[in-house]
């Protein structure tokens, strides 16, 4: 039984690093198996340089018909797992065919790499970028070693930032406005807003904000949209005391009077956010609303969704 396990063991092992393995930063990536491990992180533009290891086991004779190592960027959508798309794909042979008998280091360098699409992991698709080593074969199978690793990109502060306006009405019954000062965010960004109650003739019970993520992914019939809420920010719980409102059948001050608004502060750093994803390589999109619930007494629901840009800022830590 020990021969037909060891017949089914690869003659030799691989080892694939990077050459500032040990000062550069890594950062958290979730495995298939649902395991996470500590990876490299890369942007574009930047040389990824290392070296490739083999090492016979017993040292017993490898005979090869060369050896390679790839860089792939690749996007797999779920509805057609393990059929991976390659939008990125660099080749550099590091060996000619012959012999392996012992242990051999190979260097390697892909020079100033341009890697558009940062590293993603959503619901019904992923984007990955690896190292890939194959040692080819006749006759048997080649022998294939991979290595993950994560890339982020990095957007300066927009120049333009427009505040966000918007109204919820019902006639009249409900005019409420509310208003957040920028409609773009980092990912550590804050959101800070007011919501100013005009005309309320029914009775509220509580209100929500929410930030919600629709990920949208394929094309035509094979589209598919996922929408999860991912944060969910209490504004007010439960029936308003007398008097918060003057006269909850007569419209409320202008901006500007106090006492009828609620003012909006949400953290966005306790959240795993990605920046907005636009037609990426036309395979998906990732997008973020706010989403303000309304709930009267009767628990009826009343919405108003915007949609919000996220950008990744450089850290400076």
């Amino acid at each position: 039984m020990n021969y037909l396990v060891g017949a089914f063991k690869p003659p030799c092992n691989i080892f694939i690093s990077f050459a500032d393995g040990r000062s550069r930063k890594q950062v958290p990536l979730k495995k298939e198996n649902g395991k996470t491990v500590m990876v490299a992180l890369f942007q574009s533009q930047e040389s990824i340089v290392g070296e490739v290891v083999i090492e016979p086991v017993h040292r017993k004779k490898v005979e090869h018909n060369g050896v390679k190592i790839e860089l792939l960027g690749q996007i797999e959508l779920y509805f057609d797992r393990g059929n991976f798309y390659d939008f990125t794909s660099l080749v550099r042979e590091l060996d000619i065919p012959g012999e392996l008998y012992e242990r051999k280091t190979y260097p390697f360098e892909f020079s100033t790499v341009e890697m558009p699409y940062e590293s993603y992991n959503g619901v019904n698709v992923r984007l990955r970028y690896i190292l890939k080593v194959t040692i080819s074969r006749n006759y048997v199978g080649n022998i294939v070693e991979y290595q993950e690793f994560v890339v982020r990109n990095y957007t300066p502060p927009p120049s333009i930032n427009n505040i966000i306006k918007m109204e919820v009405g019902i006639e009249d019954c409900l005019h409420i406005e509310f208003e957040y000062s920028k409609s773009k965010y980092h990912l550590k960004d804050v959101i800070i807003g007011k919501i100013y109650f005009l005309l309320v003739r029914i009775k509220l019970k509580n209100m929500d904000l929410e930030i919600r993520c629709r990920e949208s992914t394929g094309s035509g019939p094979n589209t598919y949209v996922e929408t999860e809420t991912l944060a969910k920010f209490e504004l007010m719980d439960g029936a308003p005391v007398r008097g918060w409102f003057k006269d909850s059948c007569n419209p409320g001050p202008a901006h500007g009077d106090s006492g009828e608004s609620i003012p909006i502060r949400l953290f966005l750093s306790p959240y795993e956010l990605t920046p907005t994803y636009q037609n990426i390589n036309n395979k998906f999109s990732v997008k973020y609303y706010l989403n303000l619930v309304l709930v009267d007494e009767e628990d009826r629901r009343y919405f108003k969704q915007q949609e919000i840009t996220m950008y990744r800022l450089l850290e400076t830590s």
